[in-house]
């Protein structure tokens, strides 16, 4: 990836004389990303924002807050209403709605049509360049609460931009006006890119959650206090000096800590240790590829997690070793249809 312009001075402040002048933006699924986005672009002098959809109260409720006196609208009236079309829909949702717009005769030749989805590229536009409009993938590397402090996030946010070279201006523009900086990504990388930042934020949250509910086992009173210092001090070494920055009873190979912890996560929080198994062996592999961690150790640990994975009982089940409890389903009543977003992935990273 290689950033192609630097920063804006100041946010949300596109410089004079944009491709963006003038336009009138419509937003299709107003959730968290949506509606920060479309407020972004409503304080613009030069844009509008005209109209949006979404139909849950939550976004309701977030549309008035951040999109005051914007006109709430079906998806069809959105998309017919608007030069800029912001489609901030789930991924999976995505190809069927451009289809749904495309099909419905509610595009236009000549209108821009764009997506901030982090796994989808130009592909999935492909139904509204058919019909003439200029299409651009724009996702913002960053996690949304839905709120006016998201705002301030979007100040030097990388976004991932997938697009045409003849619009390699607007989209440009489009990043520079939310107050980010565009990163290209290739069209065939888009899922490895959003990958990427899945595996490093939305992960991290359950790692971190994880890890606040063992501390808690062990009788710890704060545990957000007692992690942030010492996460903080993780991440920015970490983001300074890669694997270097490895440390802890793994990396030194100290077995007998490893098997210690095993043992207290099986009591403790079972529930917990197909994670820490799962992170100890990757961790494992790089101590190994970068000659900190001798084989002969490496084998040992990895018979360790193997042990404590199969349980006493063998017969391993998800989430708790050695027994025998039936494994719990899925939840997937929460799935939707609906061309509003709610989630972080949003990414989220999204």
């Amino acid at each position: 990836m290689r950033s192609t312009t630097p920063a804006p001075t100041s946010l949300g402040a596109p410089h004079p004389c944009t491709p963006l002048d003038g336009l009138t933006v419509g937003v299709l699924g107003a959730g968290r990303v949506g509606a920060v986005l479309g407020s972004v672009l409503q304080a613009l002098p030069t844009t509008a924002v005209v109209a949006a959809s979404g139909e849950t109260p939550a976004t309701r409720e977030r549309m008035a807050d951040l999109l005051p006196g914007v006109e709430v609208a079906k998806p069809t009236a959105v998309a017919r209403a608007c030069d800029l079309l912001l489609l901030t829909v789930p991924d999976d949702m995505l190809p069927g709605v451009v289809r749904s717009m495309a099909d419905s005769g509610s595009l236009r030749p000549g209108q821009l049509v764009v997506h901030t989805s982090g796994k989808h590229g130009l592909d999935v536009l492909a139904p509204a360049a058919a019909v003439g409009c200029r299409v651009l993938a724009v996702h913002p590397a960053m996690t949304f609460t839905g709120t006016a402090a998201d705002v301030e996030r979007l100040q030097g946010c990388v976004f991932g931009v997938t697009v045409p070279d003849e619009l390699a201006t607007v989209a440009d523009a489009l990043v520079a006006a939310l107050g980010g900086r565009p990163v290209r990504i290739a069209e065939e990388h888009r899922a490895l890119y959003h990958a990427g930042l899945a595996h490093g934020a939305n992960h991290l949250v359950t790692l971190v959650s994880q890890a606040m509910d063992l501390l808690r086992a062990a009788g710890v009173d704060d545990p957000a206090g007692t992690l942030r210092p010492l996460l903080t001090a993780a991440l920015d070494n970490t983001l300074e000096h890669g694997d270097a920055a490895l440390t802890g009873p793994v990396a030194r190979g100290d077995l007998r800590t490893v098997r210690d912890h095993l043992s207290r996560i099986t009591e403790h929080a079972p529930g917990a240790l197909d994670a820490y198994a799962a992170m100890a062996r990757a961790t494992v592999e790089r101590t190994v590829a970068d000659g900190r961690l001798a084989p002969r150790r490496a084998v040992a640990l990895d018979q360790a997690l193997t042990d404590a994975l199969a349980g006493e009982g063998g017969g391993r089940v998800p989430g708790r070793p050695g027994t025998s409890a039936p494994v719990r389903e899925f939840d997937t009543s929460w799935t939707t249809s609906s061309p509003d977003r709610h989630g972080v992935g949003q990414g989220g990273t999204r």
